[in-house]
């Protein structure tokens, strides 16, 4: 069990009824739960369970698409690498559904990283709209655009912005907003108890709170007339919870309240969270615009036609709304907005580059395209060897006499390029990806 702050201890216990203490305090002598959810963007849940490495999988009541597990470890199956499932914790997939993303919305996830409710939007939007990924810390963004990439998601653009920024630019831009803000964590002291409970003080209470209100009042510029924001935390602390969302309508009278819900380790399984959804009046006044325009995309005559060329020979889909920037060719969303003036990760699907006189294809062409969609594929089974000896970075065997760029799959999933040519495949998994 681990050694909780005293002053955490006395917190909760003045805050919860007599005869729920002892429960309470009694889950942290427990494991933590664990969980993951399934992709849609690439396979659907009853499919992924019939060839599932997990055989204990048991389902998370509050998201359609999630699962309980008690595997030890989650992230090395080939099936994690193809994007098919995303390791999360199990409460923390409560808020993301409270949105209601639809296909075509704006939608924002302002402080997104790692990324996994933010993929979860993604997943309800199927590839429709825009969805803008932001975390304003450098190294947790380039996990998020991973993440991205990985699972395969065609309409999102990954920012590295402050929120501040953001809200400049983007007055009543956005549908939907979902706001995960950084908090004090006592959700995780049992999935994280080192760094959850040697950061947790009162003092750091008070200062995600806030920092909490700094981010939310930024949020409200973005959103709509009408719009729709959920704030969730990973944290039981009322100042951060429901005191924040109350003072958040105090200030903004603009903003009413439609429900809230608070999960707590001993009465649902999961670690704890905290999610209110809001909703901006439709008579609220609307919000500048700023300096965002709609994007033209451009792309050069070379550019284009080296790329359809490529199509042609080695893809069984067509790529629409093309542009090209410092010699990468991209498929942005459509009605996508100028990023000039932002720092973008990713927009859309980078395709490749020209590079050398010929078409180069990128990793996360082929992580959001299905087998299918190439015109030829090479496929192993998860378990077979020559496909784990690959995502280590080698080369695999092809009997079958192809020529020129395919896919690679774990059973009928793509894992990434190889270009065949003498009975080899040779492997085209960035180096940084390789397990």
């Amino acid at each position: 069990m681990p050694d909780l702050p005293e002053k955490f201890v006395e917190r909760m216990k003045m805050r919860l009824p007599a005869q729920e203490r002892e429960a309470f305090f009694a889950v942290y002598g427990k494991p933590p739960y664990k969980g993951i959810r399934v992709n849609p963007l690439k396979i659907s849940a009853p499919d992924f369970l019939r060839i599932s490495p997990f055989p204990d999988l048991r389902p998370v009541p509050w998201e359609e698409n999630g699962f309980y597990t008690e595997a030890e470890k989650t992230g090395g199956h080939p099936y994690h690498f193809a994007g098919l499932y995303y390791s999360q914790e199990p409460s923390a997939m409560c808020a993301a559904p409270l949105l209601d993303a639809r296909p075509g919305e704006r939608v924002l996830d302002l402080c997104a990283a790692p990324g996994g409710k933010g993929t979860q939007l993604a997943a309800a939007m199927r590839g429709e709209g825009i969805v803008v990924l932001n975390e304003p810390v450098s190294a947790r963004a380039r996990i998020l655009s991973g993440n991205v990439e990985r699972l395969g998601v065609k309409n999102a653009v990954v920012l590295n912005e402050s929120p501040a920024r953001l809200s400049a630019l983007f007055g009543g831009y956005f549908d939907k907003i979902l706001v995960d803000a950084p908090c004090s964590g006592e959700g995780m002291f049992r999935k994280n108890p080192e760094e959850a409970i040697g950061e947790w003080s009162e003092e750091n209470v008070k200062m995600c709170a806030a920092r909490q209100a700094e981010i939310l009042d930024e949020a409200a510029k973005m959103l709509r007339p009408g719009g729709r924001l959920v704030y969730s935390t990973c944290t039981f602390s009322e100042e951060e919870d429901e005191g924040q969302v109350f003072d958040y309508i105090k200030r903004h009278p603009e903003m009413r309240l439609l429900k809230s819900e608070k999960l707590l380790p001993h009465k649902a399984a999961g670690e704890g969270h905290f999610a209110a959804l809001i909703q901006k009046e439709e008579s609220a006044e609307d919000g500048e615009s700023g300096a965002v325009r709609a994007l033209r995309p451009r792309v050069s005559r070379e550019g284009e036609r080296m790329w359809r060329a490529f199509e042609k020979e080695f893809l069984r889909v067509r790529m629409e709304n093309l542009h090209e920037a410092g010699g990468m060719l991209y498929a942005l969303p459509e009605g996508i907005f100028d990023w000039k003036d932002l720092r973008v990760l990713r927009a859309g699907v980078r395709l490749g580059e020209v590079k050398n006189g010929r078409f180069e294809p990128s990793h996360s062409l082929a992580m959001c395209l299905k087998a299918g969609e190439f015109a030829a594929a090479v496929d192993f089974a998860a378990e077979d060897g020559r496909l784990l000896r690959f995502l280590h970075g080698e080369t695999a065997e092809d009997g079958r006499g192809q020529k020129g760029w395919l896919a690679v799959c774990a059973d009928g999933f793509p894992v990434g390029w190889g270009k065949a040519g003498g009975g080899v495949v040779k492997n085209h998994i960035p180096k940084g990806l390789r397990v």
